[in-house]
């Protein structure tokens, strides 16, 4: 679709620069061709070329004007806007994307790399909570773009087995009785108990460093309590995320990387570089070459290894085993990520790419495991459905209860979901469920009522085969068409650059003109030629709302 508009335009860029002799670095981003609203597509190459051919960018812009071929598919015309360029669609090029829309073969791209992403990865001591719910969010709505792209992607949930917080859990299980409540909420229960215990008897602490110690040393009873007590911790939290459509496609856990004699290797190649030496008690690589003052503990006293020295050998494996490796990390990661980042290039390992988030909020304060005081992802999602379900009744008071508990079941999940991915991850945001179930507002039930309404009137009329979509000529009619063809210039965007708020406001977007055309372009009331055009376009517009709701992890609604 938009993809093959913009290469045509690359072609005719390239062309014209060749002719005027002007050089420039390969790539679509040399040519800086960008959406604008003045056209179809904008080239701002001018303003690159300024420096070096000491010109002014609007002269230069001539020169390629005059240069560009007269000839071409998709291109209905070239303007010039002063320094820019200016590039308009063709009624052929419209056709192609309703006629691709129609086919419904249109939603698919062409990278072909091999993905690993690794999201949500929570410490299996407790249930998720708002913090964890936009890690998991952002992590799984890249992983549906990336496959979206094209690419095969395995979304990894990483198990911290090994640390203080599940010795902590096993302390915890041995002194206090588990309730019969959700798996990950009575593990915080009897974790919060084990820490409050510590803080009057110290020997609660000496068992779960006993506990740390026989577990990296393989011992049978303490690996069967540990992996047992991870496995109950984790049916919560995957509860928890099939509530909101996440699924993860493989677990590692940390101590895979110490079984296998791969967290050994790595201290090996680190001691190798004459920058790791005991200090304090403890192994340290000194990492100040690449601007980090405090140096990186790889290895307690005791002789056991901690969460970054297993970090960096499962990071090993990631780059042995796929082209790109993504990490979805909170903004309290920053400083551990650069290290680790260091560390790897030190190795001569590839690093991952990482997105940093910074966290959503509610307006109820902080959130804290070890002090019991934290709001989970369960409440903030059983609140989310009772407020739809109140929405959903409202609008539909005639239909049954179990079509409005299911209604409100999908709107709730996406509403959470597309709430906390619209904004750019490194803006903080706080999450107000009254603005995220807004069905009148730029909301995901606002995309997802659009849906409804596009089958709605398919429901109602009945598709030709032969269409005259040359008639399909108005404002609304073409904006709409036009905003369908960017869908796969958005996904390939947002794959390459890890930004999965620039598909939500798309389906924004999308929503947005299918709403106008609806509103300006009657369908099921117009003359019958016009009408099997409308028809169509609405059915192209259903096709690509459904592929943008079901990227984002929300349920394409035929009712709601």
């Amino acid at each position: 679709m938009f993809l093959d508009f913009m290469s045509e335009v690359e072609g005719l860029l390239k062309g014209a620069l060749d002719r005027c002799g002007f050089n420039v670095e390969e790539g679509i981003n040399s040519l800086g061709l960008d959406l604008c609203p003045q056209a179809d597509l904008a080239s701002s190459v001018a303003f690159r070329l300024a420096p070096v051919l000491k010109k002014s960018p609007a002269a230069i812009a001539e020169e390629i004007y005059q240069a560009i071929c007269s000839e071409y598919c998709n291109v209905e015309k070239v303007e010039i806007a002063g320094p820019y360029l200016n590039f308009f669609m063709n009624q052929k090029f419209l056709h192609t994307v309703l006629e691709q829309a129609l086919a419904d073969d249109a939603w698919t791209g062409r990278m072909r790399e091999r993905v690993i992403v690794e999201h949500t990865s929570a410490n299996p001591n407790g249930p998720l909570h708002v913090g964890h719910i936009r890690n998991s969010v952002i992590g799984d709505t890249l992983v549906r773009i990336l496959r979206r792209a094209g690419c095969t992607v395995d979304a990894q949930y990483y198990i911290n087995d090994m640390g203080r917080q599940e010795a902590m859990v096993v302390v915890g299980c041995d002194h206090f009785q588990l309730d019969d409540s959700k798996a990950d909420h009575a593990t915080a229960r009897v974790y919060i108990a084990a820490n409050k215990e510590m803080e009057t008897n110290p020997a609660i602490r000496e068992e779960a460093d006993r506990v740390i110690q026989l577990y990296e040393a393989g011992d049978p009873k303490i690996t069967a309590k540990i992996q047992s007590a991870v496995r109950y911790a984790i049916s919560g939290i995957e509860e928890t995320l099939e509530r909101m459509n996440i699924r993860h496609d493989n677990y590692h856990w940390e101590s895979e990387f110490v079984r296998d004699g791969s967290v050994a290797e790595i201290l090996k190649r680190l001691e190798k570089t004459g920058l790791v030496a005991w200090e304090e008690g403890s192994l340290q690589l000194d990492l100040s070459e690449y601007g980090f003052k405090k140096k990186l503990v790889l290895k307690r006293g005791d002789g056991t290894s901690l969460y970054i020295t297993r970090d960096l050998a499962y990071h090993r494996w990631k780059s042995d085993h796929s082209d790109r490796v993504v990490n979805i990390l909170g903004a309290d990661h920053k400083l551990i990520s650069g290290q680790l980042k260091a560390a790897l290039r030190l190795l001569g390992i590839r690093e991952p790419e990482v997105v940093i988030f910074e966290f959503v909020s509610l307006p109820t304060g902080s959130m804290s495991t070890r002090k019991g005081k934290f709001i989970s992802a369960d409440e903030l999602l059983d609140e989310v459905e009772k407020q739809a379900f109140l929405e959903v009744k409202a609008r539909r008071p005639d239909e049954s209860e179990e079509f409005l508990k299911e209604v409100a079941r999908q709107v709730s999940s996406g509403a959470v979901r597309y709430d906390v991915v619209r904004v750019s991850a490194d803006k903080a945001t706080t999450f107000d469920w009254k603005q995220a179930l807004d069905f009148e507002k730029l909301s995901a039930p606002f995309i997802q009522y659009s849906h409804a309404r596009a089958c709605s009137i398919l429901r109602k009329g009945d598709l030709k085969e032969e269409l005259q979509i040359d008639l399909l000529t108005s404002e609304y009619e073409v904006a709409l068409i036009k905003k369908i063809a960017q869908f796969d210039l958005v996904i390939d965007r947002a794959a390459r650059e890890l930004k999965p708020h620039q598909l939500a406001t798309y389906a924004r977007e999308l929503a947005e003109s299918f709403n106008l055309f609806y509103r300006y372009s009657p369908v099921l009331d117009a003359a019958p030629e016009l009408r099997d055009a409308r028809l169509a376009l609405v059915r192209g517009a259903r096709n690509a709302l459904r592929a943008t709701l079901e990227t984002l992890g929300i349920s394409p609604l035929e009712s709601m």
